[in-house]
Order: C-alpha cells, then structure tokens, then sequence
C-alpha cells in the first residue's frame, strides 16, 4: 500500500526520473525492451538459500500461484519468493512508509511529503511497534514470519530478471527484508482503518461556530453534545494539527452478507466479502494458495505479509468490514508552568518518555526529531505541527494500535489456521487493532459474527472531541470485554448483514461509535437477500448491484420543487425529464447517474459552503442524508449567508442544477444523449508512477469505464471536491470473494488489476475486466489437474552441503 499522500509526488518524481535517465538513453523502444528484462521466471528450477525441501509453484492461466510444500515452514518461504518475484517495488514502499524512510529514498527535490510522513512515523513509533509485536509471535507463528523474509531474500539473492525498474529509475538496491517489515503493514492499515482522530478535531473545531443542532444536520446519524472542555477552548488549529497526522486516506468501507445452511440452496452457509480500500495498479490484493500436507489455504494475501488476510482454509472461511468503532482519542496534555519540559497528570507533573529519530534525508544532511510521549500516547506536535494546539498545550494520540503487546498478527495466524468455528472466536480474541466485523462459518455449517478489537473503555466522555488529559476526568480505564463485543452464532434469521452500518443498536452497554456510515448498502443487500433461499451464483450477481437507495430516496425532494420554476431552459427540462424516469441505477451507460451526481454535488456546495467556511473542504462529500433533513425539516440552511438577497431551497436546488448542467456540457458537450456516467466514472487503475512517463504513460494505464457510486452495493466512491476529476472511481472493492462451505474449491476471488507489478507483463492487467463485469476465479486443483489446465511449473530446490552454489 503506498499512502495516498505519497503516490502523486511519488510519480512526478520516477516520471521525471524515467524521462531525465531512461528515454534519452535508450530510446522509446530501449525502454521497453529493458521493461520486458524484468519478467519473472514462471517455469523451470531454481537453487535457492534457506529452503529445507523442495516445492513447486504452478501458476494458473492467471499467474495465481499454487505452492506445494513439504511443510509450512517451506510454503511460507515460497509465498516470500513469489511476492517478491511480482510485486517487490510495492512490498519496498510499504516498509519504507511505516518505517518512516520515504525521504532517505527520494528527499526533498520535488517536495517535501516524504519527510512530512517520515516525521508522522516515526513520531507514532509504527515501526518500533512492529518489532516489538515480533516478540509476541508464538514460536509457530514467528517461524511463519521468519521463513517468509528467507523466501524474499533468496528470491532477491539469486533473481534470474532485474529489479522492478522503479528500483532501477532511483537507482535503489533493496535491504535484506526483516520479518518488522512484515509487521508493520498491520500498524499501517490499524491507523488507517481507525481514523477518529481526524473526525474528533473537524468536531472540534466546527463546535467553535455551530450550534449542535446544525451538527444534527450536517451528520443526521449522529446525536452530538454540547462543546465540553477542549471545543471551548480557543487556540487549536486544525490544518496544523491534521499536518501531524499521517495522511494514509480513511475512506474505508466493505460489504459483508453471510447465509445459514437454512438461507442457502447447499445447505451450507455461504460468506460475500468486498473489503474497499484504494484503488491503483497494481491493486494491493494478490491472490494465493498454500498446499501443504497439514495445512490448505487460499485467498487474498498482501505482498509483504506471509498470511493470507482474506480466505478458506478448507474448513472455515472468513470477511472482514470495518466497524468504523471510536479508538482513538486526542488527549490535550497541559505543560507544567514551573518546567515546560513536564507536563501534567492528576497526580501533579511527569516526565515525557522522550527519544531521539534519525531521519535521513536523500541529497540533504539528516535530521534529528525529538519524540516525546505522555501515558496518554505520541506527543503530535512534529515540526510540521508546531503551534496545532493551543498555547502551553500539546496534543497527544491514544490508541491501541500503537501498544507495545499488540498480538494482531498473532490472531490472524491462528485464524489462518482454525480448524472449526470455535477456533475462529478463539483466535479473534487475541486482535487488538483496527476493530473489524468479522463473519465467519465452518463446513460443519455453523454461522459467526463478531467485532473484536481492545475498544476503550472512558471514565467520562464518548470520545467525539479532544479532550483535556491533565484532569484524568476522561481517561481510558481499561477495554469493553471480550464476551461483550458485538458477536453472536447461527442468527435466527439465517443471515448476517454489514456494510459498515452500526453494529449494535441503543441499548448496547458501551460506547462502541458516535455516528456510523450511511447504511443504505446494507438495506439494500437485506432487500436483495429476501426471503428465500439463494445459490452461490445469485450472491455473487448480488455483490455488482448498483442501485442505489439514496438516490431514489432523495431525487423526487429534488425534482417536486423544480416543477414550475419557469426560468429553466430547455436544457434543464430535458433533464429534470430523464432523472424523473431514471430507476436510480448508477449504470455506467447511461445519463441520468451524472446529472444527478453532479447536481447533487453542487447543492451541497450550495447549502453548506457559506455556514462551514474553511471547514467545507473537509466536509465537502455526496451527503444524501444531509440534504435530505435540509429538504424536509431545516430549510433555514438554503439562504445563502454571502448574498444579501434571501433565498430558499428552491432557488437553491435551480442553481445547483445549472451549475451542475454547464459543467457537463463543458466537459462532454451539449448533446445529452451523449452523456454517460462511465465518461467521468471510471477505475483509477493506472500505474502511480510510471503511468505518468510523458508518451509511454497511457501503456500503463488499465483504468476503465465503471457503474455503481458511494451509495451502491458495488461500490464506486468519488471524491467530488477534487476540481479536475471529482468522479473518478478511486476507492471500492479491489477484491470481491465469495465462500461456499458446501464446497469451499468452488468460491471466487476476484481482484481489479493482475498478479503482477511488471506493467509489459501479460499478467498486469488481464484481470481487470472480468473484475469490472463480475468474473470470479476459482482457487483449486491438484497438480495434475493445473498442469492439464496450462499453469507452469517452477520448481525450488534448497542448497544441499556441500553445494558450490
């Protein structure tokens, strides 16, 4: 995963690389010929290091490995070998954004975003956190991570192709991998699928200017308070103090359904799962499947981590959503008067834990960070930051996550390894970080929901500001108990639904979240779900729905105003005639989902621009739920504060929509019939940094026309404050999967891009389509029937003694 903050300056840098050192020398057609050069070897015998049997590795017609090993231990290694042989360029950025290392490779030349991350690391400790989780691995597991770093580096040691050519752009040798650069993908995704942080300081500062009655409007889902201690007080400046937190994206969202043997046409419980994360080529996905005498697996892995996130181990599968639960809390640590080198606790003043960050700058002479920490957590307050809280104040991070006994990996270990239902539960109550709805089932038929996480628990307060860490009034006084978490076995109505909707209802005893995502995926899957019973092949169909609810919830309070305006053109009747007849499906062929997309992107400029100020970049987002309560119960948010005159939702809504049509035109023309959704929507599939080489960079570029938006099962998500492209598909379901326990070889995996990294490999992007229409691929087979099927075969051998290799 390459943070979002850091692919564009990222690219701008290799491209610029790439034309500055590659093209003139070799020429277009150099160019490319040195591209091919880095095609791994699918076929064949290798001799490697730290192999103890030999295993093969035959890849399917989609260069989806199957490993066949003697033992564990050995397939760990090959899964290493073939991460590294497809997606290391990848695996490199990873390690080297949660170690806090991006500006030792690119510097400073064209910006300064990497050090800015490299400081927002390093100031959290992600990577000291990583290794310290690689000391509470069982010896089973860690002999996992361990072989997986063997495999890496045998494949980097003894390579028959070169390195990825960004490698060779920046003229970069790879470090030996470590099994902490393993562990530190799951401290990535903690923070990023755990991002209250960000949402507690918007609130905050919105509080100083609104009323909570206009914070009812503008998150209809939520029930805020009154401003409490740090919302009144004067001096935090939220653009500073987002600047000392990473910026690694936290539009997250999954879809999840699960079917009892009753619900089913098998008898057996069937899972759909589509985690949506970023999209970009190649996808973070790679899919995978061990063999082993003890041990099946197959699924979705993460190049860089040994084990599979996403699966069926041929006896319990599993999905995952985020809860979007709170665990973060902002502390305001108040400096001691008499020494502000001290802060102060209930208990009168206290050292900060302090230590000293190298970090080395590529060109430059490194720089030292000075890290302090509370008992609250990381001090934020990175130079980047300087002044975010108010005067004598500092701000600092709680979060599980960021503990030194995180056993994270550990869970996800032994649920790799679970043999029934009840080993999934036990194996989950080792997760600490992010919080995920997790449903799971075995082949015995037995159906599980559970929410597991270290999920605080607040002596005062809810956790939806910052709040001041001096009078320990709102400290964390331990964790909501494993056997209270959200959870539950065989649901009487034979079904589990989450597509981040909230999990638990009013009268749950703890305070898991203040507001939950908009739940209109999960009402529709619960639409589409029924009654009656449904076969593998419908889940799947269910999982590329793309009606979407609040479109046909809010359109008619969109339209009915409109009716007898007189002064709208023909145009605009033309139009307001299509969506009148339109079914709310965001079909990527058809008009009616852009005008209605970009109307409704202008009306909540329109309405909510003037009162939120500054603050409307942040918020400034398709708020269907918003408008709705504005069209229906607070109109007084329709008169626009910047204009003298009074206007009503009305003149509003009329605007919206010319300023909404004149765009369409200017960027598609004015003939209507023309207009397709797909023209703006489309999937952000191409490659971060070479796609932007001058002439070669369309090569690379899978991107395609898609349907679905925010609102949709299969979900297409924008983002529409973006000037240039606010409806390119950048976010959604990189990896759909659909589990059958009556026979777990015939689920399916889909994933948007290819297996492989190499953008002139066949295998780049030869998925891409049937992800977009739907295609699934099954992970089966013995070695007779793949190699009947035309996967290749290579073979690893380990170094005998005596060996002169």
């Amino acid at each position: 995963m390459i943070p979002r903050a850091v692919r564009k300056p990222l690219a701008m840098l290799v491209a610029a690389l790439a034309l500055v050192v590659v093209v003139p020398v070799l020429g277009a057609g150099g160019f490319l010929l040195w591209l091919r050069q880095q095609t791994p070897a699918y076929e064949g015998a290798a001799t490697v290091p730290g192999l103890e049997s030999p295993v093969e590795i035959l890849r399917d017609r989609n260069a989806v490995p199957h490993i066949f090993a003697a033992t564990e231990r050995d397939a760990y290694f090959a899964l290493g070998y073939v991460h590294a042989q497809d997606r290391l360029w990848q695996m490199e950025t990873m390690r080297r954004s949660g170690a806090g290392r991006l500006a030792e490779l690119v510097g400073t030349r064209f910006g300064d975003w990497a050090l800015r991350l490299d400081r927002s690391m390093r100031t959290l400790g992600v990577y000291r956190r990583a290794e310290e989780a690689y000391e509470e691995l069982s010896p089973e597991a860690r002999t996992a991570f361990d072989a997986y770093a063997v495999g890496v580096n045998a494949w980097m040691e003894t390579r028959r192709e070169a390195l990825p050519i960004e490698f060779q752009l920046l003229r970069h040798t790879p470090e030996p991998w470590r099994p902490a650069d393993s562990l530190v993908w799951g401290k990535l995704m903690a923070l990023q699928l755990s991002g209250d942080s960000r949402d507690e300081l918007f609130r905050a500062s919105a509080l100083k200017s609104l009323t909570p009655e206009q914070m009812r409007d503008l998150f209809p889902d939520s029930d805020p308070t009154a401003p409490v201690t740090l919302a009144a007080l004067d001096g935090l400046d939220l653009q500073k103090a987002l600047a000392a937190l990473p910026d690694l994206g936290f539009d997250t969202a999954s879809n999840e359904w699960a079917l009892t043997g009753a619900r089913s046409a098998t008898g057996k419980p069937i899972i759909a799962n589509d985690p949506h994360l970023g999209l970009e080529a190649p996808i973070l996905w790679y899919l995978a499947r061990i063999v082993t005498p003890e041990h099946r697996i197959a699924g979705a892995t993460i190049p860089g981590v040994p084990l599979h996130i996403l699966g069926h181990n041929g006896r319990v599968a599993w999905g995952f959503t985020t809860t979007h639960s709170d665990t973060q809390d902002l502390f305001i640590e108040k400096l001691d008067p008499q020494d502000p080198g001290r802060y102060l606790t209930p208990d009168g003043s206290a050292d900060f834990e302090t230590r000293q960050e190298t970090i080395r700058i590529a060109g430059q002479p490194d720089e030292t960070l000075t890290v302090r920490e509370t008992r609250h957590g990381p001090v934020l307050t990175t130079p980047d930051a300087a002044d975010a809280a108010p005067e004598g104040h500092v701000l600092a991070l709680a979060f599980p996550g960021l503990s030194a006994a995180d056993t994270t990996a550990e869970a996800l270990y032994r649920l790799n390894h679970a043999a029934d239902a009840a080993a999934v539960r036990e194996a989950l109550f080792l997760h600490v970080a992010p919080q995920q709805n997790v449903v799971y089932a075995d082949t015995a038929g037995t159906l599980g929901f559970l929410s597991p996480a270290l999920v605080p628990v607040r002596r005062g307060g809810d956790g939806r500001v910052p709040v001041p860490g001096w009078t320990g009034e709102h400290d964390w006084i331990g964790y909501i108990p494993f056997d209270a978490l959200p959870q539950a076995v065989d649901p009487p109505s034979g079904q589990f639904v989450n597509a981040n909707n909230a999990v638990v209802g009013p009268g749950y005893p703890y305070a898991l979240a203040t507001e939950w995502p908009d739940p209109a995926r999960a009402e529709r899957i619960m639409q589409m779900l029924g009654d009656g019973p449904h076969t593998v092949e419908e889940v799947a169909a269910q999982q590329m729905d793309e009606l979407s609810l609040p479109a046909c919830d809010l359109l008619p309070l969109m339209l009915e105003p409109l009716r007898n305006v007189p002064d709208l053109n023909g145009q605009a009747r033309a139009a307001l005639d299509r969506l009148a007849g339109w079914d709310g499906r965001m079909d990527r062929d058809r008009a009616e989902p852009l005008i209605f997309s970009w109307w409704e992107r202008e009306l909540v400029r329109s309405v909510f621009a003037d009162e939120l100020g500054p603050l409307f970049q942040s918020y400034w987002d398709l708020r269907p739920r918003a408008l709705h309560r504005v069209l229906t119960q607070a109109p007084q948010w329709c008169d626009d504060r910047t204009t003298p005159a009074r206007e009503d939702c009305t003149v509003m809504l009329a605007g919206a929509l010319k300023s909404a049509l004149a765009e369409i035109e200017r960027r598609h023309g004015t003939d209507m019939n023309g207009w397709r959704w797909g023209a703006e929507h489309k999937a952000a599939l191409n490659h971060r940094l070479l796609g932007r080489v001058p002439l070669l960079g369309q090569m690379f570029d899978l991107s395609l026309p898609t349907g679905g938006g925010a609102f949709t099962v299969n979900r297409g998500t924008t983002r529409v404050r973006d000037p240039q492209d606010p409806f390119s598909h950048i976010h959604g379901p990189g990896l759909r999967a659909v589990y059958d326990l009556a026979d777990l070889g015939n689920s399916r995996f889909s994933i948007a891009t290819g297996q492989s990294g190499n953008p002139l490999s066949p295998h780049w992007g030869d998925l891409v389509q049937g992800w977009r229409d739907g295609l699934g691929l099954r992970l089966a087979g013995d070695r007779g029937t793949l190699a009947r099927d035309g996967a290749t075969l290579l073979t690893l051998s380990p170094i005998r003694p005596g060996s002169s290799q």
